[in-house]
């Protein structure tokens, strides 16, 4: 049975980015799967097969050494979506392309999955910074994958969040049965992070979970943009992209530098009523009120683009303040606020910052 407060959610995946290089791996446990009965040993063999990766693309141990010509099956005989998964552990809250190093890693190793926490932005307060487009950027990681789309599964952080290290792993291992785990070399796991990936590569071996600990992904700069104290200039994120520096440099209102650090331009989105819109010639006005995740620092933003649905996108001009986003395009005439439903009820708007 999937444990309580459990999704998973399947991304469709393109082919508009070309593939890069991963990070380099430079710790892994050895990979033994210890099933929990005859059933399901029978059934985690299968999805081992079906999961992971012929020896002949990739060097892996050889308890998972084949790989089925049907599409892996999500719920089968109680087993959780990701069982017989390579699952990559992080906070996903920027997916920036630190993450997509993950999920490519977990690419090569099998079938790759995002776990991810529901409610840790809320308990933490933090503003989401991909909320509602997440399906689009896990797309656009498929042809880094493989051609295989991550697959997102969702947990309630509130089911984990006072969880020590090992009963974490064993969490992974006995509910979930994952067949492997990537994480960078700075991750913190269980309760007050008292976790590090030393000690998750022990115990995923104990639980007899394969473990891969990559390099961290470094940015161009050396500091954090806004690295003005002590604390922040001696801090472990030095050089690392992290959400911590995209949200830094939002604030900063480096749209160029956040490109680079997602490697995808900033989309922000917006949850509007179409009587909540305001159109005065050639500028569209809506409140910031209803923006669902963060937008960069207040100021004028030349080189944007207006989404609507399934529109092609619109050249615009954005200006941002405190209560309001201001979008000037010479084609508002080409702006249909619709919403995909045909009702103008609603409708979500995307605005994107390259």
């Amino acid at each position: 049975m999937l444990c309580g407060g459990s999704r998973a959610s399947v991304h469709l995946w393109d082919h508009r980015h070309p593939p890069t290089l991963g990070a380099k791996v430079f710790r892994q446990s050895p990979f033994v799967l210890r099933p929990y009965s005859a059933k399901l040993q029978k059934r985690m063999n299968s999805l081992s097969r079906s999961h992971c990766k012929n020896p002949e693309t990739i060097p892996v141990p050889h308890d998972c050494s084949s790989q089925g010509d049907d599409a892996p099956e999500l719920l089968i005989d109680g087993l959780s979506p990701v069982a017989g998964g390579i699952v990559a552990l992080g906070k996903f809250d920027a997916l920036h392309i630190g993450h997509r190093e993950l999920a490519i890693q977990a690419a090569r190793v099998g079938t790759p999955y995002l776990l991810s926490f529901v409610g840790m932005a809320e308990v933490l307060g933090w503003k989401p910074l991909a909320k509602c487009d997440r399906k689009r950027v896990l797309s656009s990681w498929a042809s880094y994958c493989g051609n295989i789309a991550p697959v997102e599964f969702e947990i309630e952080f509130a089911s984990v969040r006072h969880l020590n290290p090992q009963q974490f792993v064993e969490k992974l291992s006995r509910e979930l049965g994952v067949c492997g785990v990537v994480a960078g070399e700075n991750y913190r796991f269980g309760y007050r992070a008292s976790g590090d990936a030393s000690e998750l590569v022990r115990l995923c071996k104990e639980y007899g979970i394969s473990a891969y600990i990559i390099n961290s992904v470094m940015d161009k700069n050396q500091v954090s943009g806004n690295a003005d104290s002590e604390e922040d200039s001696k801090s472990k994120e030095r050089g690392q992209v992290s959400s911590t520096r995209v949200r830094q440099a939002l604030a900063a209102g480096d749209v160029r530098y956040v490109t680079e650090l997602l490697g995808r331009p900033h989309r922000v989105i917006s949850r509007v009523r179409t009587q909540d819109i305001t159109i005065k010639g050639g500028r569209i006005s809506i409140q910031t009120s209803s923006l669902l995740n963060l937008p960069p620092e207040n100021g004028v933003y030349k080189a944007c683009s207006l989404i609507v649905g399934d529109a092609h996108p619109i050249s615009c001009k954005v200006f941002v303040d405190t209560l309001n986003l201001h979008i000037e395009t010479e084609d508002v005439e080409e702006v249909r606020f619709r919403n995909s439903y045909g009702s103008q009820e609603f409708l979500l708007l995307g605005i994107e910052f390259d």
